[in-house]
Formats: C-alpha cells, sequence, structure tokens
C-alpha cells in the first residue's frame, strides 16, 4: 500500500507513513475473512486516531486473504480521519494503554 499511495514509511506510534504533502497517515489491513468464517474488521486505538484526526490524517484500508505463501489485496480505500463511520470505543487495548474500536470492512471498502 506504500507504493501504490506513494507513502514514506515513519514507524511513528501513531501513524505509519507520511504522504508526499505531508499528511500523516495509518495503513489499517485485515482479512476479509477469519479461518472461522467470521468477516474481518479492521482495529483502529482511540488514543492514535485522535492524534491522527487532529493533524488532518488520513487511514488507508486494505482487505486482504491469504494466497499460497502471500496475500492477494482485494479492496484497498483512503479515507480521512474524521470521515470515519461512528465507532464504539471500549476496552482491550490495555496493551496500547487506550481503548479500542472495530469496524467491519463492510463499513469502509
Amino acid at each position: 500500500m506504500a507504493d501504490h499511495y506513494d507513502l514514506s514509511l515513519a514507524r511513528a506510534s501513531w501513524k505509519d507513513a507520511d504522504a508526499p504533502d505531508g499528511t500523516p497517515v495509518e495503513i489499517k489491513a485485515a482479512m476479509h475473512e477469519h479461518a472461522d468464517g467470521q468477516p474481518g474488521t479492521f482495529k483502529i486505538y482511540r488514543e492514535y486516531h485522535e492524534q491522527l484526526q487532529a493533524e488532518g490524517g488520513v487511514y488507508v484500508f486494505a482487505a486482504y486473504r491469504i494466497r499460497g505463501r502471500g496475500i492477494e489485496v482485494l479492496a484497498h480505500d483512503r479515507r480521512r480521519a474524521a470521515r470515519l463511520p461512528t465507532v464504539r470505543w471500549h476496552g482491550g487495548g490495555e496493551h496500547r494503554g487506550t481503548q479500542q474500536a472495530k469496524i467491519a470492512l463492510s463499513d469502509i471498502l
């Protein structure tokens, strides 16, 4: 996705990359369907999302499936952090010290 969107990888705690114009970008990928048949979800973290939103950042979302020894990207899109569907924040992000939310692939792609 970095090559497709011409991103420079940043590897900060709250963003993965920067667009050519300096816009911060968080890249989110999810399997389109898990082994148990459940649909995939994108997981975002509140603290990082709020910082990305405050900085005028965007997300790059990608849905993929396992194909042989690699992956196949099925769909992708770029969306402003301020333009996400309504999310419900909940616990579960303790390892990152912040709340998290899950967004259905169908709500984004």
